[in-house]
């Protein structure tokens, strides 16, 4: 299918082919016919990525000092590799188009295929042939009868006219109200309408005299083209009861307009994006109620709400985002809202760029309304024949590794894939994500032959022997059943899964198997050389260890993915597992015995802080530290190891200090850190090859992910927590019936 990229190294805009999305459970796929290029927020992206790096820098001051922080932790050559990353991945721009239904995901019970449907979302309703947008970010479209219908083209609209509405909602317009409308684009142009339709008397202003004529046109009472026109204007009224700003400007000139026209405890509502410096002393005699409203109305940005669909009661949320769109439409199906007139340009898909151009004042002609509009594809089917792109898999290279991937986020990015190609026994076959963007722009940089969005096509590739999981944690037991049940060996990314049910069900699975794949779960900080050393130094003690690991590990926001408890799982298991496995390899010894406590309730850290308490079989003993409430420039792993006359200290794996006998030994790393992902993979690849025994024994494993659940379940009760891998496993093993996790 075609979709519109950005690229934001270089602000370029292209269409290419890439592979259709798959629908997702709560989602349903919908074949584009018609999206909106919004000539405030994609303008503004544009133009932000046509800025050097050094302006880049300078407009966004808080990701420099991300990356200053991330220099002052990891090094360098880090740091240059996450900024690479992240300005080579693509953006797909849009964020309102309206098409055809073809397929509803698992869950979606009001929706069918055929259903003409409008859609929200940054990043969601691209500019693209098909898009998968969650069920409530979709309003389906009401029907004027059967031989005339709202067209796409005006639904498309959905998302804009929802933001207007919000706007109104928030500034409170009542029925004979006179409401000032500041801005005169595509937004204030909605909202002139709607709040005709409401039954208000609406001024606008708008320093462009075409797009005033035009307000007049669909009802305003009055316009004006200059802030002392306006004032007059506003005068000839017995007050304006409320303002909405719909201007895109850093100037505070609107905001100051605003408090200059209100009468006595007015409204202002900043819709648009505008300077913010407010004139208090106008703002203070009439008492005014300043108010930002937020995009399109509740539940936007809420994960909760948009990404799992969970509504919120219309008895105490009236008017979501959802059921804003929803009003618009109907609105525009009864014929009391216009659209369009406010198209000025309409462009096939493939000439997206010229759509750019416009927007960005390229192309000096005037505009308001974008439109892009998109071929009729044919019957449903035809996404199915767009699955997969670039190139079909040739023959697997004899005695090679030949690798599908799942999932091609940030970290698969920056470290699997290079220490993946860093081997020459490795060949990169194709790579399967959720977004068909992703997934080609993954293919084209690091070099896979073919890309996909249905990892069906992976699992059935005889050209690929191995699978590589690097998903959301969520997905992990699920892909590692599939994978291993189509005889792949498999390296998944930590953790292996989020619960004993699925570790029961993978451990039955496994060993079942007449013939049994390599399973490998990244815990790379054993294959580390600093590790390594560390290991060697250890190795003649005889007696029992101490292990204290002190893991500064920063804050995250409580919607970030790996806190979510659906798809991360919460960091013990998304994060501390790590800490878990090193020490128990340099205990060398299960963990038996498991004590987790949370640092009490850490307000916005809650839950991050862990304190963890290990008991090894061999009478080692082994303390975690898990906390998000540190200052992120500090240092953020230090593992301290005291037994047998000797001491050690590893510092964020870029120096090493081993003590014995007065004697220190200490090793430094001071531009890069290196973790043990690339000796890691080559440790796999040799043992897929016959060179060596598995990297780290399945028991281990299971030991490993076993006592991880059993960490996260002492946190949450309180309780010591025995952990016994060897009865976990035959008890597994024993067990009837098989997993449906995989079905």
């Amino acid at each position: 299918m075609k979709q519109v990229l950005q690229h934001i190294r270089t602000g370029e805009i292209t269409v290419e082919d890439v592979p259709a999305p798959r629908v997702l459970p709560g989602c349903v796929l919908v074949r584009v016919a018609a999206s909106i290029v919004s000539a405030g927020t994609e303008r503004a992206s544009a133009e932000f990525a046509r800025k050097n790096l050094l302006q880049k820098a300078k407009s966004r001051p808080d990701l420099l000092r991300e990356v200053i922080s991330k220099v002052q932790r990891d090094g360098i050559f880090s740091a240059i590799q996450a900024v690479r990353s992240r300005l080579d991945q693509p953006q797909s721009p849009g964020y309102s188009s309206a098409g055809t239904v073809l397929e509803v995901g698992e869950g979606v019970t009001d929706l069918r295929p055929g259903d003409r449907v409008a859609c929200a979302g940054a990043g969601i309703a691209v500019h693209a042939e098909i898009a998968c947008v969650p069920r409530l970010l979709v309003a389906q479209i009401p029907s004027r009868g059967a031989q005339d219908q709202v067209s796409f083209d005006e639904a498309a609209f959905a998302t804009l006219g929802a933001v207007a509405l919000h706007g109104i909602r928030t500034a409170e317009a009542k029925l004979g109200e006179t409401v000032a409308v500041i801005g005169l684009g595509l937004l204030g142009q909605l909202t002139v309408q709607l709040l005709k339709a409401a039954g208000c008397r609406v001024l606008g202003m708008d320093i462009a005299a075409d797009r005033a004529e035009l307000a007049r046109q669909m009802g305003a009472d009055g316009v004006a083209t200059s802030a002392t026109a306006f004032r007059d204007l506003c005068a000839q009224s017995s007050g304006v009861d409320s303002i909405l700003i719909a201007a895109e400007t850093s100037s505070s000139d609107p905001v100051n307009l605003a408090g200059a026209i209100a009468r006595d405890r007015a409204i202002v509502v900043a819709v648009g994006t505008v300077g913010i410096e407010i004139d208090r002393k106008a703002y203070y005699e009439k008492e005014l109620d300043f108010r930002i409203s937020r995009s399109y109305g509740p539940g936007r940005y809420d994960t909760a709400y948009e990404q799992k669909g969970r509504d919120y009661p219309i008895g105490y949320v009236r008017w979501t985002e959802t059921r804003n769109m929803e009003a618009f439409l109907q609105l525009v199906a009864e014929r009391k809202m216009n659209v369009v007139p406010l198209i000025t340009h309409r462009f096939p898909v493939e000439r997206a760029q010229s759509a750019y151009d416009l927007i960005t004042r390229r192309t000096p002609d005037p505009f308001l309304g974008v439109v892009l509009q998109y071929a009729d594809t044919g019957a449903p089917a035809h996404k199915l024949e767009l699955v997969r792109n670039v190139l079909a898999s040739a023959a697997r290279p004899g005695g090679a590794v030949s690798v599908g991937l799942f999932g091609a986020g940030v970290f698969a990015g920056n470290t699997l894939i290079p220490a993946m190609k860093h081997s020459s026994a490795t060949a990169l076959v194709s790579v399967c994500t959720a977004t068909g963007a992703h997934a080609q722009h993954a293919a084209k940089k690091f070099g896979f032959r073919s890309c996909a969005t249905e990892e069906s096509q992976l699992l059935c590739d005889p050209a690929i022997n191995t699978v590589v999981i690097a998903t959301r944690h969520h997905l992990h037991a699920r892909q590692v059943l599939k994978a291993i049940s189509a005889g792949k060996g498999v390296f998944c990314e930590k953790p292996l899964c989020l619960g004993e049910d699925e570790l029961r069900a993978i451990v039955r699975r496994y060993l079942k198997l007449p013939d049994r794949p390599a399973l490998m779960v990244g815990f790379n900080r054993r294959f580390a050389p600093m590790t390594q050393m560390l290991k060697s130094f250890l190795k003649p003690i005889s007696e029992p260890l101490a292990l204290h690991y002190r893991v500064n590990a920063g804050y995250l926001p409580p919607d970030h993915w790996v806190s979510d408890r659906e798809q991360g799982g919460g960091r013990i298991l998304g994060e501390v597992c790590h800490f878990v496995d090193l020490l128990s390899f340099l205990a060398a010894s299960p963990i038996a015995e498991v004590d987790a406590r949370s640092l009490g309730d850490s307000g916005r850290y809650s839950g991050d802080n862990v304190l963890v308490s290990l008991r090894f079989a061999n009478g080692s003993e082994g303390r975690i530290s898990y906390l998000a409430n540190g200052d992120r420039s500090f240092s953020k792993e230090r593992l301290e190891v005291f037994g047998g006359g000797t001491s050690a200290v590893l510092e964020d794996f870029r120096r090493l200090e081993m003590v014995r006998n007065g004697r220190s030994e200490i090793i430094r790393s001071r531009w890069h850190q290196d973790k043990g992902h690339q000796a890691e993979w080559t440790a796999f690849v040799d043992h897929i090859q016959g060179r060596s025994e598995a990297p780290i024994q399945f028991e281990e494993i299971v030991s490993t992910t076993l006592a991880t659940l059993r960490v996260h379940e002492s946190a949450s009760t309180g309780k010591r927590l025995q952990v016994d891998g060897p009865a976990f496993l035959e008890a597994a093993l024993s067990a009837d019936g098989d997993s449906t996790l995989d079905e």
